[in-house]
């Protein structure tokens, strides 16, 4: 993501329905964040969270499915403190509670445009010259004043969708809220850890088998990636925060939806040598994790809505399947 109407470096390179800009690590640890200190907090709550008693699970995958240049493997046993996680991720009733409350600006607010699918996108930019095809994935469109308030562009609004999760929130954004709630975001390990509802090396949250008695339990694309998506699951954007059954944790939508940002910078190897106590990512990077895929996955293109799977983007992108929930130490 850049201030002014920019292109993804090498689109191939990310292979997954999030594109980035180039901007790299501009704004990054903090820049955003900074814009709400002084700003009077939340006190922290527990409200609408989930205490996690932590301990030592098995994190990754050997799964013949896993991308092997993603540095899903080897599978490992990792021990984590107790935590808070939300039950569900940020909507958009909350993201505008803090945006009222600070005055806050997204990062895509500032620079004045976001990624929007290209089914979404209203004619109406199309028609202004608002828009501008992303080369390599054709799919997305950066389209001006697209932002949270307005996901599909100019003449879109969430007043029907306060309790879908915000989208168009960069990490930056994201660890603005944070701050502002007096929580933060979870280590990717804290976020497998949760995705996994208490099983062992189960492909999703709930088990092995995607359908379980032949019913969705997370949304996904079906269909034809990326022209058409019949909507089987119920939705063919974003779903509320609370749709779908909660996993053996109590939380919601840990695969599909919308991506979720993680605290961690992203590396295919940091893993290999890193802690197995609390673990964190590398101690600096050009993209952060995200974790547990979105309403565009599919399994011909991304089927990286599975719990071990991983991808990353730079912390000032932002696109329209891209939110986050918070974490609460205990």
């Amino acid at each position: 993501m850049v201030g002014k109407m920019g292109m993804v470096k090498n689109a191939e390179e990310y292979a997954c329905c999030i594109p980035s800009g180039p901007a790299g690590k501009r704004g990054c640890e903090g820049g955003a964040s900074a814009r709400v200190m002084g700003c009077s907090s939340k006190p922290p709550s527990t409200e609408g969270m989930v205490r996690l008693e932590g301990g030592t699970f098995l994190m990754g995958t050997d799964s013949s499915e896993a991308w092997v240049a993603d540095g899903e493997g080897p599978v490992r046993e990792v021990t984590l403190k107790p935590i808070y996680v939300d039950r569900c991720a940020v909507s958009n009733g909350e993201f505008s509670a803090f945006a009222e409350a600070t005055g806050y600006k997204t990062e895509a607010e500032i620079f004045g445009w976001t990624y929007v699918f290209h089914l979404f996108v209203p004619k109406s930019a199309i028609k202004k010259g608002k828009t501008h095809p992303l080369p390599g994935l054709d799919w997305w469109i950066a389209v001006e004043d697209a932002c949270w308030r307005r996901p599909e562009g100019p003449g879109s609004n969430v007043r029907k969708r306060r309790d879908h999760p915000a989208v168009h929130i960069s990490w930056n954004d994201a660890v603005a809220y944070c701050a502002w709630a007096g929580k933060r975001l979870l280590t990717e390990a804290e976020w497998e850890y949760a995705a996994r509802g208490g099983l062992v090396q189960k492909t999703y949250p709930w088990g092995d088998e995607l359908m379980p008695a032949g019913r969705h339990r997370c949304n996904i694309w079906q269909g034809v990636f990326p022209t058409e998506n019949t909507a089987e699951d119920g939705y063919a954007g974003t779903a509320p925060v609370r749709s779908y059954r909660a996993n053996g944790f109590g939380l919601y939508n840990m695969s599909g939806n919308v991506w979720e940002w993680c605290a961690d910078w992203f590396s295919p190897t940091h893993h290999l040598k890193a802690s197995r106590i609390d673990p964190e990512g590398p101690p600096e990077g050009d993209r952060k994790v995200m974790r547990g895929g979105s309403y565009l996955c599919h399994h011909s293109y991304c089927n990286r809505y599975r719990v071990a799977a991983r991808a990353g983007n730079t912390p000032d992108s932002s696109t329209g399947n891209c939110g986050f929930r918070c974490a609460l130490d205990v």
